[in-house]
């Protein structure tokens, strides 16, 4: 169980091409909360190991090169950051060796801490929406505003291939959902949205709905 932090927390997650990023952002935005992506930490750092020559499947040598990174986030236009020895990956974090390789990255115990701990820094100066694969039930289990946005696996591939993306939605719905840490779940009190067939507008407005239902004071979009 994560600390407690005085800060709001609004968790969403879901598996890749869900819309859940984009959701986030938006909501964010409206709330003039903090959005916080946790899959460009993870990207960040497995652009860290391809740059660095470690390969991202070595546990001990991808703890090795991060125990002699400095790794500073914070946030910028409401929006997490993340610097690696003060360099800005951001250019990088959607490049094929990236996505080929960050589900690697992120099955590794030790990667999953220091994010983790990086994560759950931000709601101690931030109300925040934070969007990852694990946010409702292992870096802000407590939060009472967990959702949980998913979408058919047809309509994933589409929207990730209109990213220019190409790996196997399967694939990497496999990898995340049996790492042994932190693996990609449904939290028992989140609320879930299918995005198939509705807009980021659409969702937002349906999470929008649910956290006036739960009390929590947002006036009006």
């Amino acid at each position: 169980m994560a600390k407690e932090h005085p800060h709001i927390v609004i968790a969403i997650d879901g598996p890749a091409a869900s819309g859940k990023s984009s959701v986030a952002r938006v909501l964010a935005r409206k709330l003039h909360y903090v959005y916080v992506n946790t899959g460009a930490m993870y990207r960040a750092v497995t652009w860290l190991a391809i740059e660095k020559g470690v390969p991202p499947v070595d546990a001990v040598r991808v703890q090795q090169l991060l125990h002699y990174t400095e790794v500073t986030c914070g946030v910028r236009d409401g929006e997490s950051t993340i610097l690696l020895d003060g360099v800005d990956p951001a250019d990088h974090l959607v490049s094929e060796a990236v996505n080929s390789n960050v589900s690697a990255i992120a099955t590794l115990p030790d990667v999953r801490r220091l994010l983790t701990q990086k994560q759950r820094a931000f709601a101690f100066d931030y109300d925040v929406v934070m969007e990852g694969r694990d946010i409702g039930s292992a870096v802000f289990p407590e939060t009472r505003y967990k959702f949980y946005v998913d979408a058919s696996p047809e309509v994933r591939a589409q929207r990730r291939a209109r990213q220019g993306l190409q790996d196997s939605i399967a694939a990497r719905d496999k990898v995340d959902s049996s790492r042994r840490t932190s693996p990609l779940t449904i939290a028992e009190d989140a609320h879930v949205i299918d995005s198939s067939n509705l807009t980021v507008e659409g969702v937002v407005g349906e999470i929008f709905g649910r956290l006036k239902q739960k009390g929590l004071p947002l006036g009006e979009l």
